[in-house]
């Protein structure tokens, strides 16, 4: 049997400069670990990191190191649960990132003295399917060109219809 024969045209990946990027480690790794048996994804957005359990988008993990205002756990519920949800997390604000004074997004600081313990809390109500915990996100939207582009060829086609009709 003869020996296999190598490419003398084939360059490991290592060596062409096009090896996979490894992935930085997700910010605040004990919250997926604590809501491990949820078997959580991730998928990254805003440069941040998003938490999914099935459906729902739960949590988003933020840690830069330029713009460190909202940095820590983000929690993903509506301006109706923010006052029972303060109970629970005193050191908890909206995100001001989006220049609002209220969002949807709250935050749980990552400079609170009692960070920590607050993103485990909020582990807790995610694994115990706390209603006030959790978004299922909506139908992406169309870009401003195509529903323009949408509106404006339906008007033509009728008035090309239009004008068939007056023809005839």
């Amino acid at each position: 049997m003869p020996a296999p024969r190598r490419d003398p045209f084939f360059i490991p990946p290592e060596n062409t400069g096009l090896a996979p990027k490894p992935r930085k480690a997700a910010p605040y790794e004990f919250v997926l670990d604590a809501i491990a048996e949820l078997s959580p994804r991730t998928h990254p957005m805003f440069g941040c990191l998003a938490v999914y359990v099935k459906e729902k988008i739960v949590l988003i993990l933020r840690d830069k190191h330029d713009k460190s205002a909202d940095n820590g756990v983000w929690l993903a519920t509506t301006e109706a649960h923010h006052a029972s949800l303060r109970r629970d997390f005193p050191h908890m604000r909206s995100i001001q990132i989006f220049g609002k004074s209220v969002t949807g997004w709250q935050v749980l600081p990552d400079d609170a003295p009692d960070f920590e313990e607050a993103a485990l809390r909020a582990c807790e109500l995610i694994i115990a399917r706390d209603h006030r915990i959790g978004k299922i996100p909506g139908a992406r939207r169309t870009s401003g060109s195509a529903a323009k582009a949408a509106k404006s060829s339906k008007p033509k086609a009728t008035t090309r219809a239009a004008k068939r009709r007056t023809r005839s």
